[in-house]
């Protein structure tokens, strides 16, 4: 039998769209699903639902590991979490020296560089390669973020090149991230930005939604995303706002109360465990958590006796808000790899990495074109005069913004999260000399002063 060029474990819908994603671009692909109950027919099913002749299926791993030309090209596309470490236990005793296997899911990139060393004494070539874009990206063209070894990703490049997305110059939205877990994390870090992103809009929607219809703020997002503003995300949620159910609007029908996957959660804990301000993602991802009280927010909603008067909010304003919102996601986000690509000697390029976010992956963007160039010429979005320019003439706006959403009882905590860091990061003086001196108080952990070198520390008995 002719062997493949490409092998796919797990044919849920990701994995599906991917392989037909592969060979549509006219490499062999063999696929694999376990057989379990549920699954009893995925693969078959799979296999006489696409009239592609270069997709062979299986169900037994051992067939399908030695069904693929050597060195074997594996990506798994299965949940995160043991499972990985367990289909890798199983095809293991299949592979030979130099075969590479790509996690395509979303692990978390501390199990990716545990999985890299493991599987080096092996030596089996290991790619934690984060995968976005959701169905339409897997099956036409994602963002796709590999981190490895390069000599691994040289393996593979040509395939996963040519079936991710094309940026404006019509390169791949593929390219080689860093050592070990660099691609999991990027692809981490990515949604953690999401999460934000998508926070952001759900607060510009319900200050609007207290004086707009659904129609009104589904034409006003397709005019803001058709203007500098644009990204994927408004994009889509100006088409959610107007899908009807009969006479009602979906989105009217829709529980409030959002999942999470943990990467946004995972984001967030890496923010704290370097040391980094994350806090545009974090209040997107306790925003998440609140909404999940929803018996307990109906109960003590009904003990409020102050009567809220609503008065149309400034759209200007809400859009300058918007943006400069944005503007500090990406900074913090960007800011969050830098950290980490200088823990974990990454050597990151983020100027190739925001070109890669350009097409294909859900936080794709017309700013983000911009931050090609902004971050190939600085270190950060607040050292590009245009961008800190934007952030304060910005300033006035989102005040208003806040000032409205208090005055009104709208909870605004990423809108709130992303002024507070600007106010914070930009203040010459902060009151962190009171912490000094308060740990000093009662654990006599010294302090240091304005009037001495930076080099000394000093203990009073309070």
């Amino acid at each position: 039998m002719h062997k493949s060029e490409f092998g796919v474990i797990g044919l849920g819908v990701m994995g599906k769209s991917i392989s037909l994603n592969i060979a549509e671009n006219g490499f062999s692909t063999s696929v694999y699903n376990r057989i379990c109950e549920g699954e009893e027919n995925v693969v078959d099913d799979f296999i006489h639902s696409t009239s592609l002749k270069n997709i062979n299926g299986f169900t037994n791993l051992k067939s399908f590991v030695e069904g693929i030309e050597r060195p074997r090209r594996i990506l798994i596309m299965i949940k995160a979490g043991t499972a990985i470490d367990t289909i890798i236990q199983q095809i293991l005793p299949f592979l030979h020296k130099g075969d590479v296997i790509i996690d395509g899911g979303n692990s978390l990139f501390t199990d990716t560089q545990r999985r890299t060393i493991y599987l080096n004494q092996a030596e089996i070539d290991f790619i934690g390669c984060g995968i976005s874009g959701g169905e339409e990206g897997a099956r036409k063209g994602p963002s796709i973020m590999p981190g490895g070894t390069f000599e691994a990703y040289l393996k593979v490049a040509p395939i996963l090149e040519k079936i991710a997305a094309k940026d404006n110059s019509g390169k791949p939205c593929c390219t080689f991230i860093g050592n070990d877990g660099a691609g999991h994390f990027i692809k981490m870090i990515h949604n953690g930005i999401e999460y934000a992103e998508m926070q952001l809009i759900a607060e510009v929607y319900s200050i609007l939604k207290v004086s707009f219809t659904n129609d009104e703020i589904s034409k006003l997002f397709h005019e803001w995303n058709i203007e500098n503003t644009g990204n994927y995300l408004l994009e889509i949620t100006s088409k959610i706002l107007t899908k009807k159910e009969g006479n009602n609007y979906l989105i009217d029908l829709i529980l409030d109360k959002s999942g999470n996957k943990g990467t946004g959660s995972w984001s967030s804990k890496t923010a704290l465990d370097l040391g980094f301000p994350g806090t545009m993602i974090t209040a997107a991802v306790f925003d998440r958590f609140i909404s999940s009280f929803k018996k307990d927010r109906v109960e003590l909603s009904k003990n409020l006796t102050r009567k809220v008067h609503f008065n149309a909010p400034k759209i200007e304003d809400l859009k300058k808000a918007y943006q400069f919102a944005r503007i500090i996601n990406h900074h913090q986000g960007f800011l969050l790899m830098k950290e980490a690509s200088k823990t974990y000697n990454w050597n990151l390029n983020f100027s190739e990495i925001a070109r890669i976010w350009t097409n294909g992956c859900i936080i794709r963007s017309k700013f983000m074109e911009k931050s090609i160039e902004i971050l190939k010429n600085n270190s950060d979005y607040l050292k590009d005069n245009q961008t800190f320019n934007s952030l304060h003439d910005n300033e006035d706006a989102i005040v208003e913004t806040l000032k409205y959403g208090l005055e009104n009882r709208i909870p605004l905590n990423t809108l709130n999260a992303s002024f507070n860091y600007w106010m914070s990061i930009t203040s010459e003086r902060l009151p962190a000399n009171i912490i000094q001196a308060q740990r000093d108080f009662f654990g006599a952990h010294t302090y240091q002063r304005i009037d001495k070198k930076e080099q000394e520390y000093f203990h009073t008995t309070w």
